[in-house]
């Protein structure tokens, strides 16, 4: 599989801001090293403790590029730090070493778990997306190899001092992975190939789906006093905008992405539409369903479409349709694939000219073994800048939908809403960046009436 071409970016004023982050960061001459603690072993913290971290964090264990080791746990759960380490351990036995003093609980957790670390280790950076650009920085300033879950912002602030965090990391050789790993999956990548060397023609269209029924914590009933708000907000962190980019964000992703990696381009401006249906006692922002068409510089369209609503059909799949046939970037959810390219435009049996031949790896894994590799053998590596275009061209639509109005992606970049500029300074018991009204309800996005902001 050829490496695939990453898109040359327009993006001005990207930069702008650089001063932001990197007035942030003590430079110093720390550089990545191949191993830490004195032997071959890399260890590992995990910074957010959910689903999605300790699945990254199993992937990392399972790796057959030399020893590694998990040695700290952050979390602002300890009961969600629990459950995920009693997992961890079971599973990977002497190459989990997080005894109890390792085990940090609250907002300054991400320090205490980051200073077990030596420069050249790895840090797993998993909460919830506004606190990354927090976390990114502290890792910097610790020399440490970085895996970072999607989305990586939500806002246009954040987009930039992101895009400078990067660059911060690139100078001290830091090599960082983000988790939009569809980008590794071998099938996807033999498409890409075939895809820029013409096998469909040019691509005029293209499609992606992700209909389902409620997912994660993106429909959350109103807090009944057992957390204090700022937590609650957090453990219901795909409710609110803030915390996560909401359900548009943090679901839509992966087939914008992929999308866009088919095209070898970003989306230059979106509109949309969306809607609340069925709210009942629910209290969070998102919207039950988003269609959303986006613009490349050449004119080309890309129509996604994303709704959790029980009791419609469902799809999870991403379609390019070209001149001279179309092709099957997935057919469901994010593994297996099962890539594949017609002569015509019907996806049937006897107009298909190539499927993927092989078994497909799982894209989780493979993610991982491309960043040890990096690591272990001194190749530059940096997912940031893509992962942040990934990050603002999804909430280029996102905006576009909850305020009816069309959005480009220098809007979004330059954007000066910031959804929690105080996101580094929470405490337990401590003002939540969304307030409630009066009433107790939350802000929502009213497209037309809201055009500036989303909320």
């Amino acid at each position: 599989m050829t490496k695939p071409t990453e898109p040359t970016l327009s993006r001005r004023n990207v930069l702008k801001t650089s001063a932001l982050a990197s007035a942030a960061i003590a430079t110093s001459s720390i550089t990545s090293s191949v191993h830490a603690a004195g032997d071959d072993t890399i260890q590992i913290a995990l910074i957010g403790c959910g689903g999605r971290g300790t699945g990254a964090t199993a992937n990392a264990l399972t790796t057959k590029q030399g020893p590694v080791k998990l040695v700290a746990m952050a979390d602002v759960f300890e009961n969600r730090q629990s459950v995920s380490y009693n997992s961890l351990n079971a599973t990977f036995g002497d190459k989990v070493d997080v005894p109890q003093d390792r085990k940090y609980i609250g907002f300054e957790a991400y320090k205490q778990a980051m200073d077990c670390l030596n420069p050249g280790d790895i840090v797993i950076l998993t909460t919830p997306l506004a606190f990354r650009w927090v976390h990114f920085t502290y890792a910097i300033e610790k020399g440490l190899n970085v895996f970072m879950e999607k989305p990586l912002t939500a806002d246009g602030p954040s987009s930039r001092r992101m895009l400078a965090l990067g660059k911060e990391a690139q100078k001290k050789n830091l090599k960082v992975a983000v988790g939009l790993m569809c980008r590794h999956c071998s099938a996807r990548g033999e498409l890409f190939d075939r895809i820029q060397a013409g096998e469909i023609g040019e691509i005029t269209t293209m499609r992606a789906y992700r209909q389902a029924g409620p997912t994660g914590s993106a429909d959350a009933l109103p807090n009944n006093g057992d957390l204090p708000e700022v937590l609650y907000q957090i453990k219901n962190f795909h409710a609110f905008l803030w915390a996560s980019g909401g359900a548009y964000s943090d679901f839509l992703i992966h087939n914008l992405d992929e999308c866009c990696w088919m095209k070898n381009d970003w989306p230059i401006r979106a509109k949309a539409s969306g809607g609340r249906h069925y709210r009942g006692d629910y209290i969070d922002q998102n919207f039950d369903n988003y269609s959303v068409e986006y613009t490349f510089a050449d004119g080309t369209k890309l129509y996604l479409d994303g709704r959790t609503m029980s009791g419609c059909d469902k799809e999870f799949a991403s379609y390019a349709h070209g001149t001279k046939g179309s092709a099957v970037i997935s057919t469901s959810a994010h593994t297996p694939a099962k890539s594949r390219i017609y002569k015509g435009h019907n996806f049937v049996k006897e107009d298909l000219v190539w499927a993927y031949p092989h078994k497909e790896e799982s894209p989780y894994q493979l993610e991982w073994e491309h960043l040890m590799d990096a690591i272990r053998n001194d190749k530059p590596y940096s997912e940031v800048e893509r992962g942040v275009m990934a990050s603002l061209v999804t909430s280029m639509g996102r905006m576009a939908a909850h305020t009816g109005r069309t959005v480009t992606r220098d809007q979004m970049l330059n954007m000066d809403h910031e959804f929690a500029p105080n996101v580094d300074k929470l405490t337990p018991d401590g003002p939540a960046p969304l307030a409630k009204d009066a009433n107790g309800l939350y802000p929502i996005p009213m497209p037309g009436l809201k055009t500036k902001r989303e909320y």
